[in-house]
């Protein structure tokens, strides 16, 4: 699959559902920045937690891919604190990933220890995410899953996640230069600078 070379301040999203191909997506476009350039960097932000054994497995597997896949590929594990990490990662020349905002909001609305929703924090943290993505000095990667497709989910809780997590991913979309749709591992231009 073809993938276009990320710009020195590019921002873009790349959307899709479970499986879609978005993260395999993202790692070649991160493939394809470091071979510009032997200067350039790449630092991954993993936003996953590992509750169950399966999820510990999972983590692991994508870690063991990835550093197979795109062996020069930083990662750095962040759950909560988004928006200061790729703060504290953007750099002219680096390029920061961040897989996935999914994951993200659920770390933020769902926490596993308390089980208690913080709408507010979570619209505080995506105010800071969205400032530290316009202030960004190198190119910015996020991958997010697009859930809104589908059924109107029954529960109170997970309607409200999914409208949540519709709203943060038109912000990020809007902040975005390019908006890639996956689908069957296939990409769908949503947004083009060009």
């Amino acid at each position: 699959m073809a993938t276009e070379d990320l710009t020195p301040r590019e921002r873009a999203l790349i959307l899709g559902g479970q499986r879609s191909g978005k993260s395999r997506r993202a790692e070649q476009r991160a493939a394809g920045w470091l071979a510009l350039d032997p200067a350039h960097r790449a630092v991954l932000i993993a936003t996953a937690t590992a509750h169950d054994e399966e999820m510990r497995e999972r983590i692991a597997r994508h870690r063991a891919d990835r550093a197979r896949r795109v062996p020069g590929l930083v990662t750095v594990e962040e759950p909560i604190q988004l928006g200061p990490a790729l703060a504290r990662h953007s750099e002219p020349g680096t390029l920061v990933l961040v897989d996935c905002l999914t994951l993200w909001l659920t770390n933020l609305l769902m926490p596993a220890e308390s089980g208690c929703a913080a709408p507010s924090l979570a619209d505080t943290a995506q105010t800071v995410l969205l400032h530290a993505l316009h202030e960004a000095r190198g190119p910015v990667l996020l991958v997010s899953n697009e859930i809104g497709l589908g059924v109107i989910p029954m529960g109170r809780e997970t309607r409200a996640f999914v409208d949540a997590l519709g709203r943060l991913n038109q912000a990020v979309a809007a902040a975005c230069d390019r908006v890639t749709l996956m689908a069957a591992g296939l990409p769908l231009s949503l947004k083009d600078p060009s």
